[in-house]
């Protein structure tokens, strides 16, 4: 298909996916999804894997001229609208990467969501592994500890960005989103508690790697692959990923489509490939490739997965402006940035960056080892600047969104800084309770759709 059929070409829109997590008033962890889904009752609405979650899926918007802001709107109007009715059955939405309160006793298999296929992953994967899940992260503090099923998971909420591409420019954008996955991460970190403990400033990465592991320890010390990877090479077509998915990793969940793909791809039919685009979504790359069809035409997407929920709306967007501008712009590089660094500097990247966020240092092409912070001000909010203007994007909402990822370079303030900065200032009370009281003042912010930067702490 890659070499005869016509897939279609991209376009500029920005497509999002956003996962939340529901809370009730006291901002503890609500198992309510079914509930709230039923009574937001909307089809871009869907469960995630633990009770706790949900995900909205926001239609592609164009982004040029003023389709950021439209994006935004579109967002919040959303939100605002499932947050009236998930307080009808006693939930709140709360966009961050790892909720605050969440307990070890809330993560088990009885709270995952009642979706059948969460059940057949969580037996596939522990049938997989043989043994518990050990979660082991040396942060601020250390977090050592065992479970029996794979809804840890489930803390992970993330914000996923889709970028549609043709088969022959998919190579440069995927290799482009994995160069700047360590800044994304740097710039937007808002993951840094876990069952009560400080561990990285975006401690999502960490846990979504180990929480869905099928490897026991045997096999990791044999170099078999984990299912949550960034990957081991700079490729030259999509076919490198999909070759790579089916190559080295076994089915999880083994469901076949009755259709033969190669007749009917002989009859005219653009097949759905079914069982390739199933095993796919078992297989977490950081950035993703994507194969759908659309009104009968085949189309390629960059899943970019890295960044996680929140802190509002408005960062939301900000972060998305960032990435569709550099994604403008580094793909198409006389020399690509990523002929000049290795694939091993980018993922140490993305693993320095989740760990100490705006604080990291990250290697570039050219630059060497520098803060996050400079390299972001200094060499990638120019080309994020450039690339919106590519998108023909209106000037003054390039300008909001991108000051808005300056600023918190500026003030060293992302999500992460501020939930610890918060947490200090209640550094007298027990934990929970500090943490509990955080997440309230983090919900009363998030209403109000101002950047985090300019949120004041305690």
């Amino acid at each position: 298909m890659l070499h005869e059929s016509r897939f279609e070409e991209d376009r500029p829109k920005a497509g999002l996916e956003i996962e939340l997590n529901l809370v009730d008033e006291r901002g503890e962890p609500a198992m309510k999804n079914a509930e709230v889904l039923a009574a937001i009752a909307e089809p871009d609405w869907a469960t995630e894997l633990g009770q706790f979650n949900v995900e909205i899926n926001v239609m592609p918007e164009s982004l040029e001229g003023d389709g950021a802001t439209r994006l935004e709107k579109l967002v919040r109007d959303r939100l605002n609208h499932a947050e009236e009715r998930a307080h009808t059955v006693g939930g709140h939405m709360l966009m961050i990467g790892i909720l605050p309160t969440l307990r070890e006793d809330d993560v088990h298999e009885g709270t995952l969501s009642a979706n059948p296929r969460y059940k057949l992953l969580n037996e596939q994967i522990f049938a997989a592994r043989g043994e518990d899940l050990h979660l082991s992260i040396e942060g601020d503090e250390t977090l050592d500890t065992f479970a029996d099923s794979i809804t840890p998971e489930a803390a992970c909420t993330s914000v996923q960005l889709h970028l549609q591409v043709g088969p022959e420019a998919f190579a440069a954008h995927w290799n482009a989103a994995q160069v700047i996955a360590g800044p994304q991460v740097a710039v937007a970190a808002n993951s840094p508690f876990l069952f009560g403990r400080r561990l990285w400033q975006e401690t999502r990465i960490p846990l979504f790697e180990q929480a869905t592991d099928t490897r026991p320890v045997e096999l990791k010390t044999q170099g078999v692959r984990p299912r949550v990877w960034f990957g081991e090479r700079w490729i030259t077509s999509v076919f490198d990923l999909f070759e790579e998915n089916s190559r080295y990793f076994p089915a999880l969940l083994p469901l076949c489509d009755a259709g033969d793909p190669q007749e009917q791809l002989e009859r005219g039919v653009t097949p759905e490939l079914g069982e390739l685009t199933l095993h796919n979504g078992t297989v977490y790359r950081w950035n993703r490739p994507v194969y759908a069809v659309v009104n009968g035409i085949p189309h390629l997407r960059v899943e970019n997965r890295v960044l996680p929920a929140g802190p509002s709306v408005v960062d939301v967007i900000a972060d998305a402006a960032f990435y569709y501008g550099l994604m403008r712009v580094l793909p198409h590089a006389e020399r690509p940035e990523w002929t000049r660094m290795s694939f091993v500097a980018a993922e140490e990247n993305l693993h320095s960056a989740a760990r100490h966020g705006l604080d990291a240092r990250l290697y570039w092409p050219g630059l060497g080892v520098v803060p996050a912070a400079e390299l972001i001000l200094r060499r990638l909010l120019p080309l994020a600047h450039e690339g919106l203007d590519l998108w023909r994007m209106d000037p003054e909402v390039r300008d909001r969104l991108l000051g808005i990822i300056e600023r918190r370079c500026v003030t060293g303030t992302n999500g992460a800084s501020w939930q610890s900065d918060a947490l200090n200032a209640m550094d007298t009370l027990d934990r929970h309770e500090a943490l509990r009281r955080m997440t309230l003042r983090y919900i009363e912010h998030m209403h109000t759709n101002q950047p985090v930067h300019t949120w004041p702490s305690f």
